[in-house]
């Protein structure tokens, strides 16, 4: 950040005239003012939340300027507050929000797997101060295999299963631990026999063997009969003559 001083003149916020970072919780509401100091003359000032300029009202910008930050939630963590001379905007000072709040944990709680395919149990992870993460299953400490891996980033705790066994079933749970509080999240993994191909080819040829095979039959059949048809005519019709 650079300095808030510049020919005399000082940018203070809440009285402190270097950059500075404001420990606060979700829920709470932060008045931040700004002022100049040590100026000849009436200075305008500037409020900025990140990049976008905070609209302010006519009587809150000539030597002190103050923006009230309410409702105050995990997402403001980090959020950057900077106070500006209208005339010469590189002097400046900034505020740096730090919203401190336990883990807050979220997933897919239930997933079906079918045997020897991949799985990726993820633990989508929000915490400040940063948690120390754990997998655990069926409530005790989880013993990595080979065809585990972990993988993990400010956002995600993730378990990734390859050719997931029968052994594998079971509650995975995502232990976040900070120095706030500790919060446990269930992954419910539940694997399937792997389903059996039937070849469609071997089918259908049994089912043409089948259907001439009753064709066949019904040929052969009909032949009987009309053989003993004739038979049954052969004296009718010489009685007849």
């Amino acid at each position: 950040f650079p300095r808030a001083a510049t020919f005399g003149s000082v940018l203070s916020v809440n009285g402190k005239t270097e950059n500075y970072i404001l420990d606060t919780e979700p829920g709470l509401q932060e008045s931040l003012k700004c002022a100049v100091q040590n100026h000849i003359r009436d200075e305008e000032l500037l409020w900025y939340r990140e990049d976008g300029r905070v609209d302010l009202k006519s009587g809150n910008k000539i030597n002190s300027s103050s923006v009230c930050v309410s409702g105050i939630s995990e997402d403001d963590n980090g959020i950057t507050f900077t106070c500006k001379l209208q005339r010469n905007q590189s002097v400046s000072i900034s505020v740096v929000l730090n919203v401190t709040f336990p883990p807050l944990l979220s997933g897919n709680d239930f997933q079906t797997a079918e045997e020897g395919s991949d799985v990726k149990l993820v633990c989508n992870v929000k915490s400040n101060p940063q948690a120390q993460m754990m997998w655990y299953k069926n409530n005790g400490i989880l013993n990595l295999e080979n065809h585990h891996q972990i993988q993990q980033t400010s956002k995600y705790f993730q378990l990734s299963i390859t050719k997931v066994k029968k052994s594998d079933n079971g509650t995975y749970s995502c232990i976040a631990n900070s120095l706030i509080e500790t919060k446990t999240k269930d992954f419910h993994l539940i694997v399937k026999d792997k389903g059996s191909t039937v070849p469609i080819e071997p089918i259908i040829a049994a089912c043409v063997v089948v259907f001439l095979t009753l064709v066949f039959g019904v040929i052969a059949r009909r032949k009987r009969i009309m053989k003993l048809c004739r038979k049954d005519q052969g004296p009718q019709c010489r009685t007849a003559l």
